[in-house]
């Protein structure tokens, strides 16, 4: 049985860093699983689009596609603008729609995984506070989702954990810098909870100016391309089910 295709979906930017930082990442999950078919395509901004790439599979003949949305947070883009895209593909093709990546423990390890490489350590947690910077949403699912994933990380060993945001909801990460300091934490460490660079992720390194430590965001980190893999999986597992019934 062939596999279906691996569309991941993307935002987009007018920034020329985010596109080459998905196509990176596309590239990770390619060296993860040879032979697997991926795609690329953008919401707006960038080419190829969505749209086109639909129907370029549907005129190859392709049948099956995954469509996975490159979002750490299930909000207006997964609920609504790539479903809208989706419902418009030709009508030969069926088409699954993958969850979004977060939470995952993959992602917290990918966070800490920049913190490192950023000048932090293990034995640097106990006294560090941790801001986990996203880039905000109106939708209070996502933002819930921001809070508790920053509760988790702190139950990890790190000084304190909090969540900020880079629009649409409070707190600043600049606010959240303060705050830590005010606790007594020895160090502030700003994690971007962000997968390419481009205008909120900017926004979030602004902020992080009075912090000790700005870690890069998570890019074509390898456990995120391994979310991307599991998200993949998950979303064709009804169908071999189906199969096997």
């Amino acid at each position: 049985m062939r596999r279906p295709v691996l569309l991941v979906i993307a935002h987009g930017s007018r920034d020329p860093r985010h596109a080459a930082t998905v196509h990176a990442l596309v590239e990770q999950v390619r060296s993860l699983r040879p032979g697997l078919r991926v795609e690329t395509g953008f919401l707006d901004f960038n080419v190829p689009s969505v749209h086109g790439v639909l129907q370029s599979l549907a005129a190859e003949g392709v049948r099956d596609v995954v469509a996975l949305p490159l979002l750490l947070t299930r909000a207006f883009h997964a609920k609504a603008d790539i479903p809208a895209v989706l419902r418009d593909a030709p009508a030969r093709l069926r088409i699954r729609q993958a969850d979004v990546l977060g939470p995952s423990p993959l992602l917290l390890s990918a966070l800490e995984r920049r913190l490192y490489e950023a000048g932090l350590s293990p034995a640097d947690k106990s006294s560090t506070g941790v801001v986990l910077a996203s880039a905000g949403s109106s939708d209070p699912e996502a933002i819930a989702v921001i809070a508790d994933i920053a509760r988790e990380w702190w139950h990890t060993g790190w000084c304190a954990v909090r969540p900020a945001f880079a629009s649409a909801s409070l707190p600043r990460t600049e606010d959240a810098v303060r705050e830590l300091r005010a606790l007594g934490c020895e160090r502030v460490a700003v994690a971007p909870y962000v997968l390419a660079p481009g205008f909120l992720p900017d926004r979030i390194a602004r902020g992080a100016a009075g912090a000790d430590v700005l870690a890069e965001v998570l890019g074509p980190a390898p456990e995120v391309a391994r979310v991307v893999l599991e998200r993949y999986t998950d979303a064709c597992r009804p169908a071999v089910a189906a199969l096997g019934a």
